[in-house]
């Protein structure tokens, strides 16, 4: 076993290198040749003659594009530092004041597509501290660079051609079309293909607008919530406080509970009220700070949340400024903000420690998941901890992770 994950070790520490060196289009002269086939690939998608010319005939190789698309964060990031540096004060007041200054809108909206305003400006927040940035980039660099990048494509060529037939449509101009070096766009980060889709010219001027016109950008966030499954009438999840002697080994998404199912397991909401049943919805329980730190129950918004973005901290940093956006208070149980933070290489000792022990972690890849949480916390079980799945210090230190 141990011969094993010395292999495994190994190999990912040379596949990380050798990635490092890998070459750029650019530099090996192949970025030229690559965007004949991708004008190529646009005359079979029917794009005008002068999108072509005004598009890929002029765009740019950026290595920024492919540094920033192979860029890693050395460190894991504390969910006390993620919802602290994107639910402040600030931003909860200017969402406030936007709520009440766009509410006939907003109220229509919401009317329209089952969306509570709230969750609308929370995603702006989130999204370009509502409108405030944008991105810099061209749209149109950054789509021809990773396009021409062969480790997505596929991808991303489709996602060039959706931002030519933007264009073709007469949406916005070449030079005019500037977002994140991914290429999402606009007040709430449209990637070309969700706006084809989901995009809507609410203010009727002939145009659907998402970095000038505030009633589409809304408009379009609800029309891609409601397809994504948004219960309309349902919140995304609420804080809550748990029994001493909760088995954290029932927490986390893969698992789900009738309200009356956590009730009867003695969870109450986050000031010790009754949880109320009445609709006895599913849920699932979150610890992301361990049990130390806030618990939450989420519904099936909370899932809608993770299809615009796979992360939980993202789903709960909506949900909760959308929850403070219209009168909520903080948090009850505050996460600690002295959390350890571990490097990719601390997480996969981690992984490859917990493989040893004959926990299934499943592929040792640097990167705390699900997978991990849960082996994790399966490990604690076993050495008469708090299986909360949740990397504190002690946890640590009996499994020899330095700090």
């Amino acid at each position: 076993m141990s011969q094993k994950i010395k292999c495994i070790s190994g190999a990912l520490l040379l596949g990380l290198a050798m990635h490092s060196f890998a070459q750029a289009p650019e530099e090996t002269g192949n970025f030229d040749q690559c965007l004949n086939t991708l004008i190529a690939t646009a005359n079979e998608n029917e794009i005008s003659k002068s999108t072509i010319e005004n598009t890929l005939a002029k765009v740019k190789y950026s290595a920024r594009v492919i540094e920033l698309d192979r860029q890693q964060p050395e460190f894991t990031t504390s969910f006390a530092d993620y919802l602290n540096r994107r639910v402040t004060q600030d931003r909860v007041d200017k969402g406030r004041a936007l709520l009440q200054k766009h509410q006939a809108l907003l109220e229509q909206i919401s009317k329209e597509y089952g969306v509570p305003s709230q969750y609308l400006v929370a995603f702006w927040g989130l999204e370009t501290n509502y409108g405030s940035f944008f991105g810099k980039m061209s749209v149109l660099d950054s789509l021809a660079t990773l396009a021409c990048d062969p480790r997505r494509s596929d991808y991303f060529t489709g996602e060039l051609m959706s931002a030519l037939k933007i264009i073709d449509e007469g949406a916005i101009s070449p030079d005019k079309m500037e977002g994140s070096w991914a290429g999402a766009m606009g007040h709430v980060q449209f990637m070309p293909s969700a706006f084809l889709r989901h995009a809507v010219d609410y203010d009727g001027d002939g145009k659907r607008d998402l970095w000038n016109s505030i009633p589409d950008a809304m408009a379009s966030a609800a029309n891609f919530l409601r397809s994504l499954g948004w219960e309309k009438g349902s919140r995304w999840g609420r804080e809550v406080s748990l029994p001493l002697d909760f088995d954290f080994l029932e927490a986390g998404l893969n698992q789900s509970r009738t309200l009356t199912e956590w009730r009867d397991a003695g969870v109450k909401q986050a000031k010790g009220d009754v949880l109320s049943a009445a609709d006895d919805l599913t849920a699932s329980l979150l610890v992301p700070a361990g049990y130390q730190g806030p618990a939450f129950l989420v519904y099936d918004n909370f899932r809608v949340i993770m299809k615009w973005n796979r992360s939980e901290y993202y789903a709960i940093a909506v949900g909760h400024l959308a929850d403070r956006i219209t009168g909520g208070g903080k948090l009850i149980q505050q996460p600690a903000t002295d959390a350890p933070r571990l490097s990719r290489q601390q997480v996969l000792d981690l992984q490859l420690k917990l493989a040893k022990a004959d926990i299934d972690v499943g592929e040792p890849d640097g990167i705390f998941g699900p997978a991990t949480r849960r082996a994790l916390g399966e490990y604690q079980q076993k050495h008469g901890m708090i299986a909360d799945g949740f990397a504190d210090s002690n946890t640590l230190q009996k499994l020899g992770i330095n700090l």
